[in-house]
């Protein structure tokens, strides 16, 4: 038996698509940061593999996709379709973070994230990470940070 004074594992699920390697780079820093913060368990899965129960045994979520078409990528809306109606009312207020690789601005990708979001009723906790173009050094540090904010606010209770 646990005892009563230790803190249970926190998990963090990152799902991602990836066309051009750039939002895996991006994923995989937002999972080094989660990964530093202490009793944080990390599930890094893209898009195709994430599965309803990944989804409702996640503490935390991190979503990152690239922009397509002013979109999220097919793969990231695709996880939704699979996940919504069985999902949608076990997961209220689940705390999410999101990261886009763009080419253009970002926004669109980012609004259609944010609108399935409330259909969830997701909670997003932290500002969003957009990188335009190849991750920067600069857009990487935010993507752990971004990791370790959500990780660090789940362990806590905060979220």
């Amino acid at each position: 038996m646990e005892s009563p004074d230790k803190k249970s594992k926190t998990s963090i699920l990152i799902i991602y698509h990836s066309q051009t390697g750039n939002t895996k780079k991006m994923a995989e820093a937002v999972a080094e940061g989660a990964g530093s913060i202490e009793d944080t368990v990390v599930i890094l899965k893209t898009a195709q593999d994430a599965t309803l129960q990944d989804l409702l045994s996640a503490d935390g979520l991190a979503l990152g996709t690239p922009e397509n078409f002013g979109y999220m990528s097919g793969m990231i809306k695709d996880f939704f379709d699979r996940t919504f109606y069985a999902g949608q009312d076990r997961v209220f207020r689940k705390p999410y973070v999101v990261f886009v690789s763009a080419g253009n601005d970002g926004t669109g990708a980012l609004r259609s994230i944010e609108r399935i979001a409330r259909g969830y009723k997701f909670k997003m906790v932290y500002n969003p990470v957009i990188s335009r173009g190849n991750p920067t050094d600069e857009d990487l540090r935010q993507c752990r940070e971004l990791g370790a904010v959500l990780a660090a606010g789940c362990q806590a209770g905060i979220y």
